[in-house]
């Protein structure tokens, strides 16, 4: 242990300042899509298996709706352009941005260079649940997957179901390619439905059961094309366990809408980030 300085209990009490105020971020138009998710008519579904994963394809100007058909689950979210896997979604800017959970009105955004709003929440049935007095709070931007290799690193594990080996073999059936060559474009998820935060005393992730419940959903717009892939966690509701065949765990249901013609009058698609990376040399 360091000593601890005379001035320490007034460092600690300096207030915070927010490192990316979002008063200039572009407002997507809310009253927009709201007006034309009515009427929209369902063009597609994808029924996500319990410990397993499925693609998805939605066009730009398209709703798709993540919800739980039997029971309590979770599930991980990844996003590409449909056009090229290099924009991908990027928790770290989307966090920054928007705070370690993000509900209604608030964009996944894409990474570098094109930083752009990939798909704006429009709907969010557990928007109540808010941040409960665990600092708790549902669909998280800071986890990053279950994974194969921390289990293997903290207990010598070797299981199969975790989301990124999900994630990982939906992509390579969906491009025709090796897991080696599809694994790469996996990234770091949305955790829909997932109840987690930081503890106060040692910081570090928890997860709890979260508040979903059949019929609960989470229905985005997509505002580039996309393909998503979505993984029925095999934690289920995430109440004990995080990866492993015992845990109760269900289905996940993604459904995509297309409104109809001429409900979007004015809408664009938003355009990849302005900044000239040669003016830096």
């Amino acid at each position: 242990m360091t000593n601890r300085p005379s001035d320490a209990d007034a460092r600690r009490n300096i207030e915070p300042v927010i490192c990316y105020p979002v008063d200039g971020l572009p407002r997507r138009d809310m009253a927009l899509y709201a007006s034309a998710r009515e009427g929209a008519k369902k063009v597609s579904e994808t029924l996500v298996p319990a410990r397993d994963a499925r693609t998805f394809d939605v066009p730009a100007g398209h709703f798709f709706r993540m919800s739980c058909p039997e029971g309590s689950q979770v599930g991980d979210l990844n996003l590409w352009n449909a056009h090229d896997l290099s924009e991908r979604f990027y928790t770290g800017k989307t966090r920054a941005l928007h705070g370690t959970h993000i509900t209604t009105g608030q964009s996944m955004w894409s990474s570098f260079p094109t930083l752009r709003p990939m798909a704006t929440i429009t709907t969010d049935t557990l928007e109540w649940y808010g941040i409960d007095r665990y600092g708790g709070s549902v669909h998280d931007v800071i986890g990053t997957r279950c994974d194969p290799y921390t289990g293997n690193l903290l207990s010598g594990t070797h299981y199969h179901h975790c989301c990124h080996s999900n994630l990982t073999r939906a992509l390579a059936d969906h491009l025709e390619v090796p897991l080696k060559e599809a694994e790469p474009h996996v990234h770091d998820v949305l955790n829909v439905f997932m109840c987690t935060g930081f503890t106060r005393d040692t910081g570090q992730y928890f997860m709890k059961a979260s508040p979903v419940r059949t019929g609960d959903y989470l229905e985005l717009f997509a505002e580039i094309d996309l393909l998503g892939a979505l993984s029925a966690c095999p934690g289920g509701d995430c109440s004990a366990e995080h990866s492993s065949d015992e845990a109760q765990c269900h289905p996940l249901l993604v459904e995509v809408f297309k409104p109809k013609a001429g409900a979007l009058e004015g809408w664009e698609p938003p355009q990849p980030n302005g900044y000239d990376a040669t003016h830096g040399r």
